[in-house]
């Protein structure tokens, strides 16, 4: 094959037999877009056929590093070629080398790529039946904003967080931006979708776990709650917060109360802020 035929392979994307893609609820992306029109963020964030997306040097080298992740194709650049072997990282797979330019036009002008950009299998999160019964998990009751969980994502592998539980709908996937917010994590912390988040409540509380609500509207603060593992920290959309009956499963509902004039914090500060008190009362920052 010819570079300027590996070129125009790589700019139409994947070839996967059939146009196909997800609605996550805030959009369903359109495959087959005419030519020379721009292609819906949702398409050039994921592969189609539940493939997923990531660039940047930190999501794609630790997935190169994760066994148990398939890696179906990897474009590079010369300068991310080099470095790779520069530091005697594996590829594992024959990479495609590209311009920069090429990844920019896949992924859009915005996307800071470091010249890596990878296909691969989503990862398998374990059954909450599986979920160990010392630590802490996540509980995301529908955040939505990639960058948000990205970063939570990113919080809840520096506390080592046991999973982050979250819906089957209402809920990004874990591909494109959300991977390069969460700088790796991903392959760090096993993430658990839930087709009914009130009924895996119920299930963390009947294996033991106490489960804390973040609300404004709570009783008491997190730091005067008497925490005990297993703990699950449950957290709520931005705007919306706790929905009524995930408020209501939880075994207690505390605040963070904040001593300036900004009463409130985004939603993965929180999540950062909730995790160290978690982690400090747990004893797990020993």
């Amino acid at each position: 094959m010819s570079d300027r035929d590996r070129k125009q392979r790589f700019q139409r994307g994947p070839q996967t037999g059939r146009d196909s893609s997800r609605d996550q609820g805030q959009g369903q992306g359109r495959p087959g877009h005419d030519q020379g029109r721009r292609p819906p963020r949702r398409d050039r964030e994921t592969g189609g056929d539940g493939v997923a997306v990531l660039y940047g040097w930190h999501p794609v080298t630790l997935a190169l590093a994760n066994p148990n992740r398939t890696i179906r194709k990897l474009w590079l650049t010369e300068n991310a070629a080099r470095r790779l072997s520069d530091e005697k990282i594996e590829t594992r797979v024959t990479p495609e080398l590209v311009r920069p330019e090429d990844i920019d036009r896949r992924l859009g002008p915005d996307a800071v790529h470091q010249g890596m950009l990878a296909e691969v299998d989503p990862l398998e999160g374990p059954d909450l039946d599986d979920l160990p019964q010392d630590g802490m998990v996540l509980v995301l009751d529908q955040i939505t904003d990639p960058h948000n969980v990205g970063a939570i994502l990113r919080s809840a592998a520096a506390f080592k967080v046991n999973a982050v539980i979250t819906t089957n709908r209402h809920s990004p996937e874990a591909t494109g931006v959300l991977a390069k917010s969460a700088s790796g994590a991903l392959e760090l912390v096993p993430i658990i979708a839930v087709p009914n988040l009130a009924r895996a409540l119920n299930q963390l509380n009947d294996q033991g776990f106490m489960t804390v609500g973040l609300d404004s509207e709570g009783s008491e603060t997190i730091s005067a709650v008497p925490l005990s593992a297993p703990l699950a920290l449950v957290l709520g959309a931005e705007g919306k917060g706790l929905r009524h009956l995930t408020r209501e499963t939880c075994s207690v509902v505390a605040r963070l109360d904040m001593p300036g004039e900004i009463k409130s914090l985004n939603v993965s500060n929180a999540a950062v802020l909730a995790l160290y008190i978690g982690a400090s009362k747990l004893g797990l920052m020993n």
